[in-house]
This record gives C-alpha cells, sequence and structure tokens, in this order.
C-alpha cells in the first residue's frame, strides 16, 4: 500500500512529504539509544518512506487521505527504514489524554523475549510460543521489576506466560499488545510455565509512572 509521511522534516522544513510504501507490519522495534534510553514499540508499521529528525510525531497517510500511523522512528543502521505506531494504538493514547491530562497505560513489570521455534531449540524450551522472562544484558535490566504487580504475582525470571485470558503470546500476539488493550486496575488471568508445571496466575495491572 502506498504512504505518505507528514512533518517538519529536521524541524527547519515545514509540512514535508515523503512517499512510499508499506514494507510491513507488525514489527517489533526497539526505539532510542543511549543516554535517552528505550522504548519497546509492538506491532510497529514499516515503511520505506522517509522519516527524517523532526518528521516523527506526524501522520502516516494512506493514498485515501486517512491516517493509518503515526511516524515514530527510522533505523540508524540501515537505509528506508521507517516505522510508525498504528491509528488505534494512538487513538487509546489521545482518549487518555482528553480523559486525565496525561497518557495511562497499564503495567505488568517483565522483561520478557518472545518464543519462537528458534528461540525454542537455542535456549531447549519445551514450547515454542509464549513470552519468556530474561533479564536484560546490563546489571539494572532486571527480568522482574521489584514491587511491580509481576512481581507481587509471584512471577520469576525464566518462567513462560503462554497467555493472557486464554489468548496465546506469539510473535502476531505480543504479550504488551495484549496488556495495552486492557486498563489500570484489571485483572487479568496469565497461564505460566513454571519449572516445568503449568499453574494460571491472577494479575492486578496497575499504572505505568512516565
Amino acid at each position: 500500500e502506498s504512504v505518505i509521511a507528514i512533518g517538519n522534516a529536521l524541524s527547519e522544513f515545514s509540512n514535508t512529504i515523503t512517499r512510499g510504501v508499506i514494507s510491513g507490519i507488525k514489527r517489533r522495534v526497539t526505539a532510542g539509544g543511549p543516554g535517552i534510553g528505550s522504548e519497546v514499540i509492538e506491532e510497529a508499521i514499516q515503511t520505506d518512506a522517509a522519516i527524517n529528525p523532526g518528521n516523527s510525531g506526524g501522520p502516516l497517510v494512506n493514498m485515501r487521505g486517512e491516517v493509518i500511523g503515526i511516524n515514530t522512528a527510522v533505523s540508524q543502521a540501515g537505509q528506508s527504514l521507517g516505522f510508525a505506531i498504528p491509528i488505534n494504538q494512538a487513538k487509546q493514547v489521545i482518549e487518555s489524554v482528553i480523559k486525565t491530562g496525561r497518557i495511562v497505560r497499564p503495567w505488568l513489570g517483565v522483561r520478557y523475549l518472545i518464543v519462537t521455534s528458534e528461540i525454542k531449540q537455542e535456549n531447549q524450551l519445551p514450547v515454542d510460543y509464549g513470552a519468556l522472562i530474561v533479564r536484560g544484558d546490563e546489571r539494572a535490566q532486571l527480568a522482574i521489576v521489584p514491587g511491580s504487580p509481576a512481581d507481587k504475582a509471584g512471577l520469576r525470571e525464566n518462567d513462560i506466560i503462554l497467555a493472557i485470558d486464554r489468548v496465546k503470546i506469539t510473535e502476531d500476539s505480543p504479550l504488551a499488545g495484549q496488556i495495552q488493550k486492557h486498563k489500570p486496575g484489571d485483572v487479568v488471568t496469565l497461564k505460566v510455565l513454571s519449572q516445568g508445571q503449568e499453574k494460571e496466575v491472577r494479575v492486578t495491572l496497575e499504572e505505568l509512572k512516565q
């Protein structure tokens, strides 16, 4: 599908329009860099329309004039690799700001890796789907955030979250995407594989503090 990206390129050239195509959907992208933190974007739209500094935050529009995403990130390592947040996710943020004056997001408090057949083989796991709770490369990147809903519910590093409210966790249905369908205070039921045993864990989601 052909699309155009609109924004203030380089914060200097207002109303700049670049044209491209949708290269892929449901991409999982880590945006950010050293010193400024990072954020994982689930189900991002990939496009080859140029997204320059200052252009992020502008709309990604299809040929019918419909806004389908918000330009968000670009790969510095490759070429023509831009990413946009799907408009339905953006709508949730907009509604939150209108109602509360701030962005309200639900929070579980785990760092995870989506399990695939390759991940299963590399780590000798018993399943080829789910969210494997793991720590990051740096010491401060804990698998479970202390005091988080996940911590309070007894989840542990190396547990695998297989499903949330009976929805199977896969690459096409990631954990973060399912969490974002809820709001703080909602109680969700996780199907968890822990030390070889399956169990159900009820977790009360909390508000993510910015």
